[in-house]
């Protein structure tokens, strides 16, 4: 199995307020369903609430919670973090994490690729995404884009190493 995290944040890491995104971009969107389109999304229940409670079509969904007789309808729960990632090791399978917050940062020490959309610009948040060690990560600018006279790049982080 191969982890990867995909995002749209901020100068701060901005990511949400009010069980939403900050910011809106459809170039983003776009790439978003591009690159998940066919693979399985993880995310919380949080995300899973915010996304209107339905699976995201054309992909294996997954919601992580501690909840265990908690039901998705159209999505599988994970109640154990460790015991799904050992389960699914040897798979040949690209999964992304969509977030939120406390998703992200469980995944990222297993995460290989980040996929994020860095905003040039602020915005108020109460949600962030994790800090990372970005030296630790090879670094590839997929599309550098403008979009409401905002700037924004989509990247590619790739852990270097293993």
């Amino acid at each position: 199995m191969s982890l990867s995290i995909i995002a749209c944040i901020g100068k701060n890491n901005e990511l949400g307020k009010n069980n939403d995104l900050v910011f809106h971009f459809k170039e983003d969107m776009k790439f978003f369903r591009e690159t998940t389109r066919g693979h399985a999304v993880i995310m919380g229940r949080n995300t899973w609430r915010s996304i209107g409670s339905k699976p995201l079509p054309g992909r294996k969904n997954y919601v992580l919670t501690h909840q265990e007789s908690e039901l998705f309808t159209g999505a599988i729960a994970i109640n154990n973090l460790k015991e799904f990632i050992k389960k699914n090791e040897d798979s040949e399978e690209e999964i992304f994490v969509i977030g939120g917050a406390k998703v992200y940062e469980q995944f990222l020490p297993f995460a290989k690729n980040l996929y994020l959309t860095e905003v040039d610009k602020t915005a108020e948040a109460t949600v962030f995404f994790p800090k990372f060690k970005k030296e630790n990560y090879r670094k590839q600018v997929i599309r550098s884009v403008e979009e409401n006279q905002t700037n924004f790049k989509i990247i590619k982080y790739s852990k270097k190493g293993k």
